[in-house]
């Protein structure tokens, strides 16, 4: 596969800042993806830069951005202040990357980041292609009752779910039946075994980018 060159990106005439890791691809497709993180994490999480070098090697602009929270401090959660100041640095990261590349944007994150991603594309159908939720964080673990779902029939664009059979913060038939309040199109894949991290706390399964990157482009063509 043909590499891509890393390299540190940021901008700041923008507030929120954008910041965080641009993949440039050697070959590219005109297509981008932009990912982000959970809660606890950055830019630097290891599902997000294995997924960021299996896109990029195959022709995508990917940028892994902190979110505006993870930028003011380097560690610990969001507060409950933070959401919408983060939903608009995605934002801001989209239209950059609308600069930088002509054809589609797709929006993805990890937990935290996926449901502020999701809940950004509820506010504005029109901003990204497709959204790529790795984890959602359907509810707190051990906490069932309290669902994550308000914005989701509101959600018109495209979804690829990705997540663990063993994930504390909702299980498959959970997310199944969270899915059908979606008008949008969607699909999830499950990940036999893992838990919320999808297996990258340790040692990566290797094979799970190519994975994810290969379902997300049969979805797309589901789409056409």
């Amino acid at each position: 596969m043909p590499e891509a060159s890393i390299r540190d990106f940021a901008d700041n005439a923008v507030d929120p800042k954008v910041r965080g890791f641009l993949h440039t691809p050697e070959t590219p497709n005109g297509n981008a993806l932009i990912l982000t993180h959970g809660a606890g994490s950055n830019a630097q999480a290891p599902l997000l830069v294995a997924l960021a070098e299996t896109f990029s090697a195959n022709g995508f602009t990917v940028l892994r951005c902190d979110l505006p929270y993870r930028q003011s401090r380097s560690f610990g959660p969001p507060g409950q202040g933070d959401a919408a100041r983060d939903r608009a640095g995605l934002k801001n990261a989209i239209a950059i990357m609308r600069g930088m590349v002509q054809g589609r944007i797709f929006l993805g994150g990890h937990s935290y980041g996926g449901r502020q991603a999701s809940m950004l594309c509820a506010e504005d159908r029109d901003l990204a292609a497709a959204l790529l939720l790795l984890s959602y964080p359907l509810h707190p673990p051990r906490k069932p009752e309290q669902q994550r779902t308000q914005h989701l029939p509101d959600l018109r664009t495209p979804a690829l779910f990705v997540s663990g059979t063993r994930d504390p913060f909702g299980s498959i038939p959970e997310l199944q039946q969270a899915l059908k309040m979606i008008p949008a199109r969607t699909k999830l894949l499950s990940v036999e075994g893992a838990g919320h991290d999808l297996g990258f706390k340790g040692k990566a399964k290797q094979e799970l980018p190519q994975i994810i990157f290969s379902e997300l482009i049969k979805f797309l063509e589901t789409l056409r």
